[in-house]
């Protein structure tokens, strides 16, 4: 018998990270996505929660540390045997704070996505100096978007610094974040193999915001286009090693989508659960009987449908928990991470879509939070890599095939 159940400490963490998303996100949930751009205040209240509970070695609410612990931290899945439970801390904690709301969930100070390719990737003494910033993460350009190896702003060594030029679109928290986690080409000869993550300050000379994207969704969540105009930084503000290893290729940079991929599979997983039990109380309250003890074939179409759309849920959910347990366990998880983004990206359109259509006129109006849910889910099947990417991936693993057999 497997006990799918959570492990108690684990269920803490999560419980306090809902708590946060009942009574700061979702209270304040429609009022960012009608005034895009605004700084969500509410936020100044979640980043002392979040510094307090990481000074007191307390699991922190989003826990984007991505698998490495900080000095003192404890994590309950160390007590399974796990190395430490970092990535499923982490997991849950976006869940339940996406389901406030998925947008001020991205807004997090200091829980940016670039933290968590710091953690994937950063030496231990560039943890120490860079474990308390709050880190955007930069990839995508004007010429390329799921093709992370078409990567062509470009990183020169000169003396002790690195001369940073290019430009970076649809940065999350880009124009908020205390640091920039930019991809760079160190050696455009050598192809994806020189590619090369740098952390860059956000008040760098050379670094310039120059415009803020207006989105259908997340628009609590700032998304900003940088310029990087021969930018300085320290040279040991490259991450990890600055060799370029051509036979190993950029896979230190693309270890970060393993932490990563999972993470935005458990903010869908939790826009998912809220959209559901939004339809639940619209479709109980309409006389729809939701049943477990008859076949659905057997129960009202509605009923049937809500009975489908919640198992394609429970799926998402549970490839999510795999791709983090096995971050966890030092397992590589490449595959169940592009699986658990795949899935839960799709699910997530398909379940707050269809929350939408099941609850007619009310779920398209905005007198719930239905249709804004429709509107944020789309994000979460097209960044941290687009559901056709996640799908070549897990071809490749699975037929055993190179990216250059398998296009």
């Amino acid at each position: 018998m497997i006990n799918l159940e959570l492990p108690k400490k684990l269920r803490a963490s999560a419980n306090q990270a809902h708590q946060v998303a009942a009574e700061i996100f979702r209270p304040a949930s429609r009022k960012y996505d009608l005034a895009e751009h605004d700084y969500p205040v509410e936020l100044d209240t979640m980043a002392a929660m979040v510094e307090g509970l990481a000074d007191s070695g307390t699991q922190d609410i989003s826990g984007a540390t991505g698998g490495r612990k900080a000095e003192g931290d404890v994590h309950a899945t160390e007590l399974l045997g796990n190395s430490n439970g970092g990535n499923m801390s982490a997991l849950l904690n976006a869940l339940e704070t996406s389901w406030g709301d998925v947008g001020l969930m991205l807004s997090i100070p200091y829980q940016g996505l670039g933290n968590a390719a710091i953690a994937a990737v950063a030496t231990d003494e560039q943890l120490e100096r860079f474990g308390k910033v709050w880190a955007a993460m930069a990839i995508t350009e004007p010429s390329f978007g799921s093709d992370s190896a078409a990567v062509t702003t470009t990183a020169v060594l000169d003396g002790d610094e690195w001369v940073l030029n290019g430009t970076k679109i649809f940065v999350t928290a880009g124009s908020r974040a205390t640091h920039i986690v930019v991809w760079a080409t160190v050696d455009k000869s050598k192809g994806r193999a020189a590619i090369k993550s740098f952390v860059v300050p956000r008040d760098a000379k050379g670094l310039t915001v120059t415009r803020l994207e207006h989105k259908l969704g997340i628009k609590a969540s700032d998304t900003a286009e940088l310029r990087l105009e021969d930018c300085r930084i320290p040279k040991d503000n490259i991450l990890g090693s600055p060799e370029v290893n051509v036979e190993k290729g950029f896979a230190g940079v693309m270890q970060t989508f393993d932490n990563t991929r999972p993470l935005v599979a458990a903010m869908a997983v939790g826009v998912g659960r809220a959209a559901l039990e939004e339809l639940r109380t619209i479709l109980v309250e309409a006389g729809v009987e939701i049943s477990y003890d008859v076949p659905a074939n057997n129960q009202s179409a509605a009923a049937a449908e809500f009975l489908r759309l919640e198992a394609d849920w429970e799926a998402a959910y549970l490839l999510s928990l795999r791709a983090g347990w096995m971050a966890d366990n030092k397992k590589p998880n490449s595959l169940e991470a592009s699986m658990s983004k795949a899935k839960a990206g799709r699910m997530g359109t398909d379940v707050t879509l269809k929350a939408v259509e099941l609850a007619g006129a009310v779920g398209y109006s905005q007198r719930t939070l239905l249709e804004k849910w429709g509107r944020d889910s789309k994000i979460l099947d097209i960044f941290e890599g687009t559901q056709q990417i996640q799908q070549l991936i897990v071809a490749r693993r699975v037929l055993g095939l190179t990216s250059d057999k398998l296009k």
